[in-house]
């Protein structure tokens, strides 16, 4: 198997998961919303529901290292139910259909989404698209 350094890094930092460190754990380290918060600034938020295999194989693969990461820092991750009412000051295109979907929000607006799963690789490809989207919007605005 060829790994790629985000590959390689991802399947290191699992191993751990590996070895027993469940999918709780990998959740605990990312903040949950209540029904009305919104977050501040950039945000990652994965709508998610129990039973999922897609979510449990991105909580396997990616959940352990995404804080410790540039785009996890950039971008912290937030965990919605799906089936939850969007909270009002939460502003997405349209709600989402399919877990997981992942929605980068800028202080509550929706910049873009990941919908599904495509792997670790694509996932970390397609999340970098969508920072550098959010950038460029901030870079064209006027500064005051």
């Amino acid at each position: 198997m060829l790994f790629t350094r985000r590959s390689f890094l991802t399947a290191l930092a699992a191993a751990p998961a590996l070895a027993g460190l469940s999918g709780v754990a990998a959740k605990a380290q990312s903040a949950q919303t209540s029904a009305s918060q919104v977050p501040k600034g950039l945000a990652l938020v994965m709508f998610e529901q129990p039973g999922c295999p897609y979510c449990a194989a991105w909580n396997r693969d990616v959940a352990p290292t995404y804080p410790k990461t540039d785009e996890g820092r950039a971008a912290p991750l937030y965990r919605r139910n799906i089936h939850d009412p969007i909270p009002a000051g939460m502003k997405l295109t349209v709600p989402p259909q399919f877990t997981p979907t992942f929605v980068l929000l800028e202080n509550g607006q929706e910049v873009g989404r990941i919908q599904g799963y495509p792997g670790a690789d694509f996932f970390w490809a397609l999340l970098d698209e969508l920072l550098k989207k959010a950038k460029g919007a901030n870079d064209a605005q006027p500064k005051t």
